[in-house]
């Protein structure tokens, strides 16, 4: 059947890479050891501010590494109204890649990261500016959205919400924000439609993370009174790493590399400021976690885990983690007996990570193809390899969309790899590959997501997934990998992708401006490019009326995926 694919003048189809696929985790020991640590820390902590960039990495280096505490960065906008120093990038296309920047530097300081819809539209002077702009009322909303999944014990602005029209207005509202959100996130006739998918919380305390440029000067700052300030010592120095804790974030920071932040590490004892706001004061002011239960104690028959955990990390062998993995599985079965879904469901994928790490327990689903078409079938080779002594069964795999692949049970012997090919057909009415805050028509200060479950995730929605059924010691575990795409470079060597849902065919006007100044004709080139084998149809140009094209349209045929053709008109 032939398709009609139009072109508006208006508009201009701009393609962009919407992700990188990671190489599969294969930690070393020291870095099992510190997963191990964080996996018998109960506690958390969520930064605020306003833009990509705006965060503290030294802070979230610090939390996540060295106090072990689940942290996360929630990012209002996307970095959309900034810069570009690496390439030609601008507004929706320079916040995927700010994205991608934020995801890459949480990788390095061990950060989890969060958004909300605002747009980030450029300079404000004032919050009254911003949130006219921005719908106060949707940030908000996220706000407390992120709040109310992640659970954070402690809150910290990087702005001063008492300080409207002296800097940036996206600023004091992110802080603003934080500071209402606070109150009202406990309370359940706010926002009530959230409730449906989460409960309500109430943060222990809330900071704004001070330093002496808000104060206007180092000097000022030395002589200010610091009775309502905690104090951080951050400059901790892993020994295990090999690294300062101002080196991991100095990393983290370089991330930001189309705003030009890199960023050179030092070394030594370094301060951090947090100045109390609001909820219960810690009375040990070196402690952000001050009588707060940040063991396994804290959830309901969490002891016997925890008594397993600290067992575990006492008792780890560098030299054999794998020896760790009998009673890491004993703790993994009894997580999953616990009431509290919150913590359940973080611990399940941290002790599951450290378990196939233990283990060298490889899994991988892999197609040969980097892009598919929605309703086609794509074929998946996956390997499962077991390289430890541990007693462990492939039993099944479950795959997207929903389909049970049943096979025997196959025992996975010590670096034996088993490899099996599946053929997954996907879904006709499946979604394309994209960014998907970008899906539907924003405003100029908000995108629009209307399903609520995805407001806060930072990426793109990766939904080709196969799920390996693994038996380790009678007990099963589920380990999900997402479908990618993987060849040899002559030059860089092995490289992963992500597997991209696009369309039949995508079009595009080959120049991005055509100026028509005089009554004369001009040529107007469009590509199509297409998705998949053997596809025919029509381009015509969508154009304002009394404008006149000539043809009306243009036939084409494609033979093979990925080939272009073009159509001219005037």
């Amino acid at each position: 059947m032939q398709k009609l694919y139009s072109v508006s003048v208006l508009f201009l189809l701009l393609t962009f890479q919407l992700g990188w696929a990671q190489q599969p985790q294969k930690p070393n020991a020291i870095e099992l050891y510190n997963q191990i640590q964080k996996l018998n820390f109960l506690g958390s902590v969520l930064y605020i501010a306003a833009h990509p960039d705006d965060e503290n990495t030294r802070l979230i280096a610090y939390l996540s590494n060295d106090i072990k505490a689940q942290t996360g960065y929630l990012s209002l906008t996307r970095g959309d109204g900034g810069q570009n120093l690496i390439g030609s990038e601008l507004r929706e296309q320079l916040g995927v890649i700010r994205t991608q920047e934020l995801i890459e530097a949480r990788k390095i300081d061990g950060g989890e990261q969060f958004f909300s819809r605002a747009n980030d539209f450029g300079f404000s002077k004032n919050p009254d500016e911003t949130l006219q702009i921005w719908d106060k009322d949707q940030v908000l909303s996220d706000v407390i959205w992120v709040i109310r999944k992640f659970q954070p014990d402690v809150i910290i602005n990087r702005f001063d919400h008492r300080s409207p029209g002296t800097t940036h207005g996206h600023h004091t509202s992110s802080a603003m924000l934080s500071f209402e959100a606070f109150d009202k996130v406990n309370d359940a006739n706010v926002f009530a439609n959230q409730l449906q998918y989460v409960s309500t919380w109430q943060p222990k305390r809330l900071f704004f993370n001070t330093s002496w440029w808000f104060y206007g000067s180092k000097e000022k700052f030395d002589a200010a009174d610091k009775t309502n300030l905690i104090n951080l010592k951050i400059g901790t120095y892993y020994q295990s790493l090999g690294k300062s804790n101002q080196e991991i974030a100095a990393l983290s920071r370089s991330r930001h590399q189309s705003q030009g932040f890199g960023s050179t590490g030092t070394r030594g004892e370094e301060e951090e400021y947090l100045e109390f706001l609001k909820g219960e004061a810690p009375k040990n002011k070196t402690n952000l976690f001050d009588g707060i239960d940040t063991t396994w104690n804290r959830v309901k028959n969490g002891k016997a885990i925890g008594d397993i955990l600290s067992a575990v990390e006492k008792n780890f062998d560098f030299k054999n983690p794998a020896a760790s993995i009998s009673e890491l599985v004993k703790a993994y079965d009894l997580i999953q007996k616990l009431e509290d879904t919150h913590w359940k469901s973080i611990k399940s994928e941290e002790i599951k990570k450290i378990i196939a790490g233990c283990a060298g327990l490889y899994l991988e689903a892999v197609t040969d193809n980097q892009e598919a078409t929605p309703g086609s079938t794509v074929k998946v080779k996956l390997e499962a390899t077991n390289r430890s002594n541990a007693t462990i069964n492939w039993n099944t795999m479950v795959t997207f969309p929903n389909s049970m692949n049943t096979q025997q049970i196959t025992p996975l012997l010590n670096n034996k790899p088993i490899t099996k090919t599946i053929e997954l057909e996907l879904p006709d009415n499946m979604d394309y590959t994209n960014a998907y805050w970008l899906n539907q028509k924003g405003t100029v200060g908000m995108y629009r997501v209307d399903d609520q479950q995805n407001i806060g995730k930072p990426d793109i929605i990766r939904q080709v997934k196969v799920t390996f059924i693994i038996e380790i010691n009678g007990v099963v575990i589920p380990f999900d990998r997402n479908v990618v795409y993987k060849y040899n470079d002559d030059v860089k060597g092995e490289v992963y992708q992500p597997l991209d849902i696009v369309p039949v065919a995508t079009s595009a006007i080959a120049e991005k401006v055509y100026i028509f100044n005089n009554d004369r004709d001009k040529t107007i080139t469009v590509k199509v490019k297409a998705g998949k084998d053997n596809i025919t149809g029509n381009v015509k140009l969508e154009v304002p009326e009394n404008w006149e094209v000539s043809p009306t349209e243009i036939p084409f045929s494609i033979d093979k995926k990925g080939q272009e053709v073009l159509a001219v008109f005037s």
